[in-house]
């Protein structure tokens, strides 16, 4: 039996989803948690990777216990895990799925919202779970660089150096900044598919335009040339949260 789980998590005190040596993560939470209710080992798959001190409002992982487990039903099992699980991490939904159910392939896209927290003063409820940045920020001049980023582009300028992803060409659907009365910033991405960094290195490159280091006019050419210095800064990964998952 498999089973669809909608997550969230507060990435702080994890080195990511995916299980890795000498480091907790979120995957390795799970799957300690899932085998202590089923009595058998579990395999649990997720969505994508998140790095180290990213956050997920909606997560989806499948979670397949083993043979001879404990039966457990789909509306019961978020209460179950909740008493294995730290309590920076909860299973919010539980749906059984088919056999051949496969969460990579049926993912058809992802939204990721980016908070800054722009007063002089640091929120201490947001202490790392957002970007404090207090110069203030030109709204105006951002969004017109992120309608830049919207469509079918090759994404290669905002992807993390050094990475090996040979194929680089992404669709965003949205790229939106946001300015609420209390101080936050939202940046809102969302695109069938994401490189290493592209979403903090986005941010970064439109607080670099609203700084005046890079104009609106010269996201297409950023885009067009392929060269990851030509783009902004990486934003800190404490402000990053998976939001949506598309399947």
């Amino acid at each position: 039996m498999k089973y669809l789980l909608s997550i969230s998590y507060c990435g702080t005190a994890y080195a990511g989803f995916q299980i890795q040596k000498n480091a907790n993560t979120i995957q390795a939470e799970l799957i300690k948690a899932a085998e202590k209710i089923f009595n058998v080992p579990c395999l649990v798959t997720g969505c994508s990777r998140t790095d180290s001190g990213v956050h997920a409002l909606e997560y989806l992982a499948v979670a397949e216990p083993s043979e001879g487990c404990s039966r457990i039903s789909a509306d019961k099992l978020p209460r179950a895990l909740a008493s294995a699980l730290p309590p920076d991490i909860s299973v919010m939904e539980a749906r059984v799925v088919d056999d051949d159910f496969s969460i990579r392939h049926a993912v058809k896209g992802k939204e990721y919202m980016y908070l800054i927290w722009t007063k002089e003063y640091m929120n201490p409820f947001l202490y790392l779970r957002a970007w404090h940045y207090t110069k203030k920020l030109d709204i105006d001049k951002m969004n017109r660089a992120a309608e830049r980023l919207v469509g079918k582009h090759d994404f290669a300028s905002f992807m993390a150096s050094g990475s090996e992803v040979a194929k680089t060409v992404r669709t965003i659907t949205r790229c939106e900044v946001v300015a609420d009365d209390d101080g936050c910033v939202r940046v809102f991405v969302a695109a069938d598919g994401f490189l290493y960094n592209m979403v903090r290195i986005i941010v970064g490159t439109l607080v670099y335009v609203s700084e005046g280091k890079i104009a609106v006019d010269d996201i297409d050419k950023i885009i067009r040339s392929k060269d990851r210095s030509l783009a902004g800064k990486t934003a800190p990964a404490d402000g990053l949260y998976l939001e949506k998952v598309f399947i």
